[in-house]
């Protein structure tokens, strides 16, 4: 006796799912994981931005501005990625 053919078009639409689902999870990252690359993205840009404006001023001898315009500048670049990282994750 043949199957009825809406079950098995149910259970191929089934299997397609099921391996939709499983490719899915794969880029799903834990939210501790999220949350500690959004960080790392903002620390890092203002440690470099802080790093050039020290070492500048030391160069130049016009201690502490351009630690002070390199240390915004990198809150500023910071923010844009974390902004820019949080707008991907949730595209997935």
């Amino acid at each position: 006796m043949s199957k009825d053919p809406f079950k098995t078009r149910l259970e191929i639409a089934k299997k397609k799912i099921s391996k939709r689902n499983l490719g899915n999870k794969k880029h799903n990252a834990s939210p501790i994981g999220s949350a500690f690359k959004l960080s790392t993205e903002l620390i890092s840009a203002v440690a470099v931005g802080t790093i050039i404006g020290f070492i500048l001023d030391k160069t130049f001898g016009t201690k502490p501005w351009l630690i002070l315009i390199f240390f915004f500048v990198g809150v500023i670049a910071g923010i844009s990625n974390v902004i820019k990282s949080a707008k991907k994750m949730q595209d997935r």
